[in-house]
This record gives structure tokens, C-alpha cells and sequence, in this order.
């Protein structure tokens, strides 16, 4: 697999990336800020945006829309079934090939095969604390990539909350797959 430039603790979850990113933003002094969230990320951006008056607008690339006190392992069927069955003892899921997200490229593929590293599956497991909601205040835009089957669910409820949607022709990884489109797309989201 090669190797790995950091690793991931068991203890980490969904409250230490919000954590993460909130710090962020307030150390370095950022405010207006359009967070973009890729997956799993939908969950992290809807919690920063409770915790912080810093976001100007949210995307989901591709990324799970959550509700308060949900769990990603609530939102995406067999997804439990599947992280409980390959996780080790320490509750460390290996990550999927690149291929499984639409990866095809053998340079991308190699790129990425050195700098994948497991998952804490606390981080799909800990419910969201975003009482307040705050991000469904703020712009909110969701870029749906239809080659994978995550998105179209949430692009479906979000679209239904008044979000814009944009469809792009990729595999979920589409920073990867389509950069040049994806940047297009944050464009004129960023312009909006």
C-alpha cells in the first residue's frame, strides 16, 4: 500500500474534525469562508457551521447532508454492516481502493494509494451536535457526482431545502477525476 505520511488515532470521531476545522478557521483569522465537505465531510461542514460565525456559504461535494443528532451510519444503508465487518480490533477501517470511487487513472491511483490511510470508525459513529441548525442559514449548494450512488439522496433533500444543485458527469472522487470541472463548479458557486 506504501507509505502513509500520517496516521489516524482510534480515539479521533466526528467531534474532533469539527473541533479541527473550527480552530482553524479562528486561528487563522479567516471569516467568509465557503466550506466545501466531500462525503463524509457533509457531516464535519454541518457541525463547524453550528460552532463558527465564519462560514459564508457550504458545499457538499458529493457528501452526506445530515440532520442533528444523526450518525453517517444512519444515512447511508449497509454502511455500518460493512465498517464493523473490516474494522480491526481498534476500530480502524482500512480504506477502499481508489477504484471504488471511480478512480482510473493508474497515476491518480498510485497517488492515492500512498497517502490513503484508515478511518476511525467513531468518526461515522458519533451522532452530529448541531442543535441550532446554523447551516441550513446559510448558502448552501451541493455538487452531486452521478457516476457514484452516494449523492443522489441528499442532492435530492437538499435541492428540497432550497439548495442549488450541480451535476457533475464523475466518480465521487471528482478532485481527483475531474478537477478542472469541480473548480468550474466552485467558481461560480464562489461568485455567486
Amino acid at each position: 500500500m506504501g507509505e502513509h505520511y500520517h496516521t489516524a488515532s482510534p480515539n479521533i470521531n466526528l467531534s474532533t474534525h469539527i473541533l479541527d476545522i473550527t480552530n482553524f478557521l479562528e486561528f487563522e483569522d479567516l471569516t467568509n469562508v465557503i466550506l466545501v465537505g466531500h462525503s463524509y465531510g457533509g457531516m464535519v461542514i454541518t457541525g463547524v457551521a453550528d460552532q463558527s460565525d465564519r462560514i459564508g456559504k457550504l458545499v457538499y461535494l458529493d457528501a452526506i447532508v445530515p440532520e442533528h443528532g444523526e450518525n453517517a451510519f444512519s444515512l447511508i444503508n449497509g454502511l455500518e454492516q460493512d465498517f464493523s465487518t473490516k474494522a480491526d480490533a481498534n476500530g480502524m477501517v482500512p480504506p477502499w481502493p481508489p477504484e471504488r470511487y471511480g478512480v482510473t487513472d493508474p497515476s491518480d491511483i498510485a497517488w492515492m494509494a500512498t497517502r490513503l490511510t484508515p478511518l476511525p470508525i467513531l468518526t461515522h459513529r458519533e451522532k452530529l451536535n448541531a442543535p441550532k441548525m446554523k447551516a441550513k442559514m446559510l448558502p448552501r449548494y451541493f455538487v452531486h457526482c452521478t457516476q457514484f450512488n452516494l449523492g443522489g439522496q441528499f442532492a435530492k433533500k437538499i435541492r428540497r431545502e432550497g439548495a442549488a444543485v450541480f451535476e457533475l458527469n464523475s466518480g465521487h472522487d471528482a478532485m481527483i477525476i475531474e478537477p478542472k470541472k469541480l473548480a468550474s463548479i466552485l467558481n461560480t458557486i464562489s461568485s455567486s
